[in-house]
C-alpha cells in the first residue's frame, strides 16, 4: 500500500498492517449508509451523494480506514450519479474481485487495507485508462488541498 507525506506526496509501497474490527465497532464508527456501504456491500442511489457533483481539488480516502484512495485530478463527471475516477491514487490501494450479484457480472473495488466495498470498476472511461471506478460517496471521505474535510 502508499500512503501520503504531509504535503500529499505518495510514499514508496510499504507494507501496511490491515485494517480488521468486529462489526460491533464498525457499526459505532459509521453512520447507517456508511455501514450498509462499505460493510454490507451496499450502493446508494445515483445522484444522491454528498460527493457525486464535488469539484474541489483535493484527495478522496476511505471513510473506514483513511487509506487515500483517489485525486481529484483523476475525477471526472461520467453523467452515472456517482464519484468516478479514471484511476486510483495507486493501484496497490484498490483491491478488485468479480461480483455476480443482482444478476450482472462486474468487478468490485475495495480498500487494500480494510476490504470495504467502495463500488464498480468498469472499461467505458475516459483516456488514458478507459476506466471508469464508480464509487459510492458513502465510502469516501475527501480532504482539500486546504485541509477542510467531506464525508459521504
Amino acid at each position: 500500500m502508499r500512503l501520503l507525506d504531509a504535503e500529499g506526496r505518495l510514499l514508496p509501497p510499504a507494507p501496511a498492517l490491515r485494517v480488521v474490527k468486529p462489526e460491533a465497532e464498525w457499526h459505532a464508527l459509521l453512520s447507517e449508509e456508511q455501514y450498509r456501504v462499505t460493510r454490507r456491500q451496499g450502493t446508494e442511489r445515483a445522484f444522491c451523494g454528498l460527493l457525486h457533483d464535488h469539484k474541489e481539488a483535493g484527495t478522496y480516502y476511505c471513510i473506514c480506514c483513511d487509506l487515500p484512495l483517489f485525486r481529484s485530478d483523476s475525477k471526472f463527471r461520467s453523467g452515472t450519479g456517482w464519484p468516478s475516477f479514471f484511476r486510483p491514487i495507486a493501484p496497490e490501494n484498490v483491491l478488485t474481485r468479480q461480483d455476480h450479484g443482482h444478476g450482472m457480472s462486474r468487478t468490485e473495488i475495495l480498500c487494500a487495507r480494510c476490504d470495504a466495498h467502495l463500488g464498480h470498476v468498469f472499461e467505458d472511461g475516459p483516456p488514458p485508462t478507459g476506466l471508469r471506478y464508480c464509487l459510492n460517496s458513502a465510502s469516501l471521505l475527501f480532504r482539500s488541498e486546504q485541509g477542510e474535510q467531506v464525508t459521504g
